[in-house]
């Protein structure tokens, strides 16, 4: 049985990585930046609106993900992310052209529901097969995430030089269904005894009333912009550096894979060391990097970049077990979707805060600040287990 058990675990492991490899719009939005604007002739303002709305629309997602996750199962979380997904990506491709408006509705909103509801409900999933092992849980499928990016990327170049954008959408959407549908027909959660022998939890009414949530929503906030804030005009910003256009167009690639290292090995690391001092390494990391990200030039700046998107990807998915330590495994679905706000948050505010102080190379020590600040709030927030004492 013990065997059949591990089998079981296994393959949901695998199903949830591979679910996560087309699910990166986000961190990919720079390789869909300039198609967009042509095909949809949008300027990069209407761009930036886009990207806007596919985070909002994925802080809302983790919410609603995790509430289905918890209250139907992973499998019909996963299988309403597919079909949100696809949906999103078929219409946009037969939109007409010159309409923001419809772009939005059409492409931001679902693709950015349906990546929210593939998240948290896979991790919750997973966490609860390697309830031992959650560090190595969540950095296999959070590694699945940062890879999504490169992979995306990839497609996307190799898809609209060929066949224009419409037809990359076309073939995302043939890629997306018997991949992340055919991955979340696999999901379930564990059986009733494994289940019962692991440990309970706040529930998310009990959660949201916890000093210890608000400083990890807080860190999770803050430490945002020290990669969201430039990630999707990377390209543009390494080129204005002194790179050279196709080196800087990989560079958002690298970033992508330089993130999924830091997905994979710092929840493992974290595991080791402590979750709460891996994350304060990192975000203390963070803090540095952002301000050596203002000066570099050339490939320094390449170096840096990827460096920040190490730390970054790994500071996101030790939350994700720093989480389920904090606060139980009977309701992780919910509660790491209202912990994801954060993200959202973060990524939203930064934005509109930099163009309303009229900040361009302040950017850089803004997001300097916010790590700083995100570090501040890990450094308050206490490391322990939800049922030590009240949190």
């Amino acid at each position: 049985m013990k065997k059949e058990q591990k089998k079981g675990a296994a393959a949901i492991l695998a199903a949830g990585a591979a679910i996560q490899l087309l699910t990166g719009f986000p961190s990919a939005w720079g390789a869909f930046r300039q198609p967009v604007m042509e095909e949809f002739r949008l300027d990069g303002a209407a761009a930036a609106f886009a990207a806007n709305g596919i985070v909002a629309a994925y802080g809302l997602g983790c919410v609603m993900g995790g509430f289905l996750q918890d209250k139907k199962g992973p499998k019909a979380a996963g299988i309403c992310g597919t079909l949100l997904l696809c949906g999103g990506l078929l219409t946009a491709g037969l939109l007409p052209g010159e309409n923001a408006g419809l772009f939005y509705l059409a492409f931001s909103l679902p693709v950015g529901l349906g990546c929210a509801f593939l998240y948290p409900p896979v991790l919750g999933c997973v966490q609860k097969w390697y309830a031992n092992r959650k560090g190595f849980a969540t950095g296999v499928v959070s590694c699945g995430v940062g890879l999504s990016g490169l992979v995306l990327t990839l497609l996307v170049q190799f898809t609209t030089r060929r066949w224009g954008l419409r037809v990359c959408f076309f073939v995302l959407a043939g890629l997306l269904l018997p991949l992340c549908g055919g991955g979340s027909l696999l999901l379930r959660d564990p059986p009733k005894k494994k289940a019962a022998a692991a440990p309970g939890g706040l529930g998310p009414r009990q959660m949201l009333r916890t000093r210890t949530f608000w400083l990890a929503f807080l860190s999770l906030a803050l430490a945002a912009p020290s990669v969201l804030l430039f990630g999707p005009s990377i390209p543009q910003i390494a080129q204005e550096r002194g790179l050279a256009e196709k080196a800087a167009v990989w560079l958002a690639a690298l970033g992508s894979a330089g993130g999924a290292a830091g997905r994979l090995f710092m929840p493992m690391l974290g595991e080791k060391a402590g979750l709460r001092k891996t994350a304060l390494g990192l975000l203390f990391a963070l803090t540095g990097l952002s301000v050596l990200f203002a000066f570099g030039g050339g490939w320094w700046v390449a170096a840096v970049y990827l460096a920040l998107c190490f730390c970054y990807g790994g500071q996101i998915a030790v939350m994700p077990a720093l989480c389920t330590r904090l606060f139980g495994l009977a309701h992780t679905g919910l509660n790491y979707g209202f912990l994801a706000l954060g993200t959202s948050l973060g990524s939203l505010g930064f934005p509109l805060l930099a163009k309303s102080l009229g900040l361009s190379g302040g950017r850089h020590f803004l997001a300097a600040g916010a790590a700083l600040g995100a570090f501040c709030a890990m450094l308050l927030l206490k490391d322990r287990l939800f049922n030590a004492q009240k949190t």
